[in-house]
This record gives structure tokens, sequence and C-alpha cells, in this order.
């Protein structure tokens, strides 16, 4: 078949030909591409009721068949050319069930897709229905887009009880609240999640849960699941320090370390302490974590004791009641001691998120947090396509101080 220089061929020059006639906009283009969408369907449709009714139109075969064709109905389908109206022949018996456009479908694969790909994006429900109306001219209800919507849930559900692997070198917990409702009321819930580091040094979001009130139950069925869905050790789990977490895990994973983060405990630290006294108090706090090693940084915290405790009493009793989960980091050199010192990766994870929902003011229900949050986490990880800084580093070190548990 010969071709243009364009690369097309003969029947495709002559579609282009048939689209630029008495065209002078691209505007006009448009409309010949939507009439152009609108006659192919139809002759698509023309073509099922064949097959269904085994003849073609104005066939002698048709007589006495039992079945026929019964006129048609109008339909107006809704596309990436814009909304056109198509015929949908119909047969007398009311047998006929078109594939090419279902019966009840008035939208595009295409349209449900951008739909989707809209909502991923952050963007609320009232601004995907005045997107779609700008674009293509057509009214989808924010009540249908939130039923497109909710299609991804059996996928968010398979991801919440997906297998995950034996061990885990770091996982990290922490929350974040949206806005919800219940009884009519405006009420908080706290989405926990879990964010792992691999074996192979990539960050991981094992899972999301919702809750109306952290308890130590909560957390305790946070870990059963974890376990449940195939963990069996993690080396190290670093969090702020909220009331039953660090029983809770040490119920499942009895061997994991707790390592509370440094940077929650200094700004717990910075409540007590007016704006005068802060820096002074920040850099006499950072002799403490920022120690070469234990012995170091218990010395450091004695002299922190002379020197504030008249005045600000409270700080060094919290140090003091934590020091144990406090410290763990000093155990292990600093290829490990950067990563779990602090729960930094956690929270830059959920300010990602709160990015992709702060249009959604709302949340009514926990499969519209479902939703957001799992479809927040597909944007996400596509950035995390690199391991953590100095992974060879850290993970040779895991193998030496964790040889027992390890696994190549």
């Amino acid at each position: 078949m010969k071709t243009t220089k364009h690369g097309l061929s003969e029947r495709e020059q002559e579609l282009v030909g048939y689209l630029i006639s008495d065209c002078k906009t691209t505007g006009d283009i448009q409309e010949k591409l939507k009439q152009l969408f609108a006659g192919t369907i139809e002759q698509m449709l023309e073509a099922e009721i064949d097959e269904h009714l085994g003849y073609e139109k104005n066939s002698v075969e048709g007589n006495n068949s039992g079945n026929s064709r019964n006129g048609y109905g109008k339909k107006t389908i809704i596309s990436d050319y814009g909304a056109c109206e198509i015929a949908v022949p119909r047969d007398r018996n009311g047998e006929f069930r078109p594939q090419i456009i279902e019966k009840r479908q008035t939208r595009t694969d295409e349209i449900e897709q951008k739909i989707m790909a809209m909502y991923a994006k952050g963007m609320s429900q009232r601004d995907i229905e005045d997107t779609l109306r700008e674009i293509y001219g057509s009214e989808i209800s924010q009540g249908m887009i939130s039923k497109i919507t909710d299609r991804i849930l059996p996928e968010v559900n398979e991801w919440q009880n997906r297998p995950l692997d034996k061990i885990y070198p770091v996982v990290f917990f922490d929350g974040i609240v949206f806005n919800s409702k219940k009884d009519g009321k405006i009420i908080n819930k706290c989405v926990y999640s879990v964010l792992a580091i691999n074996m192979e040094g990539h960050k991981e979001i094992l899972g999301t849960w919702i809750s109306e009130n952290e308890s130590a139950s909560f957390y305790a069925s946070i870990c059963a699941d974890l376990k449940n869905r195939g963990v069996s050790d993690i080396f190290v789990a670093c969090h702020d320090n909220l009331t039953g977490l660090n029983e809770a895990i040490q119920a499942i994973f009895p061997q994991t370390k707790n390592q509370l983060c440094i940077v929650h405990q200094i700004r717990n630290s910075c409540k007590f302490v007016p704006y005068k006294d802060r820096k002074a108090v920040c850099a006499d706090l950072k002799k403490i974590y920022g120690a070469v090693n234990l012995d170091d940084a218990e010395y450091a915290k004695e002299e922190f004791r002379e020197k504030w405790d008249k005045k600000y009493p409270n700080i060094l009793k919290s140090w003091d009641r934590n020091w144990a989960e406090l410290t763990v980091f000093f155990e292990y050199p600093a290829e490990i001691r950067k990563i779990i010192y602090t729960t930094n990766a956690v929270e830059a994870y959920h300010r990602m998120v709160r990015k992709f929902t702060k249009s959604k003011a709302i949340l009514p229900t926990d499969d519209s947090i479902r939703k957001v949050v799992y479809l927040s986490v597909s944007e996400i990880r596509k950035k995390w396509t690199m391991p953590v800084r100095d992974w060879g580093l850290a993970y040779a070190q895991f193998a030496v101080f964790f040889e027992s548990r390890f696994v190549a």
C-alpha cells in the first residue's frame, strides 16, 4: 500500500482530506471528528445487531426468524470529542445487548480514566464536574463522579491486604488527621500509615488504618495485621512515642528496637521554653543527640541539667523517662543512625498526601478517605524510584548488627 511523505496510507490520506474540507479552524476539525466518531460507533452497533439477529438489515433471511429490528433509540455519549448523540438499534424481543457501548453506558472508558486521573491529582469532585463541562460541554454530576471513583475500592482493598516481605530493616509509624462526618457532625479521623524501608532500600507504604481514637488496641491491631500479612521481623521501629504503640510493637515483634523520634522530642521540649531562650536551649539539646556515643550523650544531658533544670524542669523529665528509646540510634554507626533517629521520612510522605488532598475539606466516609489516600500513594510512589541515600553502606551495617536475623 502506498504511503505519503507523512507515513499515511492512501486511505488515511483520504480521511485527512475529508477532515480538512470546509474547515477553517481547529474547532471545525474537532466537530468533524465528533461526527466521524459517532458515525463509527453507529456502524459498529449495526454490525453487532446483524450478528445478534443472524442476518443483515433488509435481508429476506429475517422473515419469520422470531426476532427482527425494531427501530432506534437515541443516546448521548461523552467522549474525548465532547457530547454526541448516536442512534442505537433495537430488536423486537428486547434481547440485544450492545458491547461497544453497553446498555446504560453514557461515557467512554477514556473519560472515566480522565476522571480517575483528575481525582488522583487532588481535584475535588466539584472541580472535576466544572472541568468536564468546560472541556467537553457535558454534565457529569458529583454523585456520578463519586460512583466512578468508587470502582477503585476493590483495588484499594487488594492493596491493603497484599502479602508483605518477611523482614523490614526499618519501619516508621505516623498518623495524619482528616475531617469526616458521623451522625451529621464533623469529626476527626486519624489515618495511620506504616512506611518501611525494605531490604532493597526502597520506601514502601505497608498500609493505612483508620480510627477515630488512637489507642493501644488500635496499634496492636495494626501490628497484628502486619504479622498476618507475612512480616516476621522488624529490626528498628521509629515513631513519636504515642501511648501504647511501643507496647503494641513489643507484643507482636519482641525483638524489634524502638527508636523515638528525636525531632518530636525536641519540639515537645521547646513547648516549655519562651522565644528568648529557645535558640540556646536547642543548641544545648543538640549536644545530647549529636554526641559521638551514648556516654558523651549522657554527659551532655547532665550538663544541660545543671544549666537549665531549675528554669525548665519539665524538659529533662521527658528525656529521662524516654532515655532508653531515645538513644537506641547510638548503638549503630552513622549509616544507620541517619535513617532511624527521626520519623522525617513518613512525615514527608504525609505532607505529600496533604498536598494531594488539600482540596477535599471533608471526606464523608471511611471509603472516601481510603480512596484519596490510596490514589495519593499511587502518585507518590512514582517518585520513589531510587533507594535511600547510601543504602549500600547501611545494608552492610544491618547485616553485621542483625546477623542472626538477617536474610541476604
